[in-house]
């Protein structure tokens, strides 16, 4: 039998490998220790001014708390809370039968001191009583007096008057509940004499350029009109809650706007002091939260993220109060990771 032989085909796969004769193609991730190209400003400090915009509420440098001087059942309360009042007028008084008790009860002592002092002087005239008798019954006359004007104080003191024209801001009691001393029966302010004030909050640096007698403008929450105002006290420390510090800022004339206490309000205020500051390009500004942000400067062949305070910001440049003062170079562009402490190098 013949033995036949099966042929079977060898299949060979070639596999072709292109390589490139060009450069790689540059990435943007930088490599470890590979200098980042960037840009630079120079840095200049130069006098500038800035305009400080901060809020507050409304209120009048005569806000009151009025009560009573001696406690007792109050009788009546005679306005209610938003009623306007005139300077001197009644607004509250004590139930008064105690408090005409205590005068009568006076005046009954001060009468028995003047006979009993008439007495004494016809006997000491007599050579009957001696000196000292004498002088001790003028002294106790003299008390009784005394009793006598302060039991008439407190019957005066019996009516709480409006200090000044103006509304009931707060009723804080009715009529019948017993008070202590010294108890706020009622709040008013001297709104009709047009004292009108914006207390504003500040940080320490906007404080500390602003000086009294600086030009501002106001604005009413109810309103887009802004009003000539200036600034007319300073505060001289910090709240201890909030660190900030406040401005008055008084308007020139109140008669175009209706204002009530608290009322929001807003104030740029233009002050006359100028700073030495730099004027950077927007882009330059990273993380800005407010009056801070962070920037990139140059330090020898490396890039410092620093924190600097920041004044007016426009889409095209943004004033530095601080934070610049020992560097001569800001970058201004470069790589995306750019950080703190890389290695820099500049473009022509």
């Amino acid at each position: 039998m013949k033995k036949r032989h099966s042929l079977f085909p060898v299949i060979s796969l070639l596999f072709l490998l292109g390589c490139s004769s060009g450069t790689p193609t540059e990435t943007s991730a930088p490599q470890a220790g590979q200098a980042i190209p960037v840009s630079l400003f120079p840095l200049q400090a130069s006098p500038m001014t800035s305009a400080v915009t901060a809020s507050g509420t409304f209120s009048t440098k005569d806000e009151t708390l009025l009560s009573f001087k001696l406690g007792g059942v109050v009788a009546k309360i005679l306005v209610e809370e938003g009623d306007a009042v005139k300077s001197g007028q009644v607004v509250a008084s004590l139930d008064l039968t105690e408090i005409q008790a205590g005068v009568r009860q006076s005046k009954l002592a001060y009468e028995k001191a003047l006979r009993d002092h008439q007495r004494t002087a016809r006997l000491y005239t007599d050579s009957v009583a001696t000196l000292e008798q004498f002088q001790n019954s003028k002294t106790a006359l003299d008390i009784a007096e005394q009793q006598l004007n302060a039991a008439n104080f407190n019957l005066a003191q019996s009516q709480i008057r409006a200090t000044s024209s103006g509304f009931v801001l707060k009723k804080f009691v009715n009529p019948g509940q017993l008070v202590a001393s010294g108890t706020p029966i009622l709040q008013t302010n001297g709104a009709a004499s047009g004292t009108w004030i914006l207390k504003v909050t500040l940080s320490d640096q906007q404080w500390s350029s602003i000086q009294i007698g600086d030009q501002a403008d106001i604005n009413v929450s109810v309103s887009n009109n802004w009003i000539p105002a200036k600034v007319t006290q300073k505060s001289q420390s910090a709240d201890p809650v909030t660190g900030t510090y406040w401005v008055e800022v008084s308007p020139e004339s109140v008669k175009e706007i209706s204002l009530a206490s608290g009322m929001f309000g807003k104030a740029r205020i233009r002050p006359t002091q100028t700073l030495q500051g730099w004027e950077i390009p927007f882009e330059s500004i990273l993380d800005a939260n407010g009056a801070s942000g962070y920037v990139f400067v140059v330090d020898g062949q490396k890039a410092k993220k620093v924190s600097v305070q920041l004044g007016k910001i426009t889409p095209k440049a943004v004033q530095v109060i601080s934070g610049l003062e020992n560097y001569t170079s800001l970058i201004v562009s470069g790589s995306a990771y750019l950080t703190d402490g890389s290695t820099i190098q500049v473009k022509n």
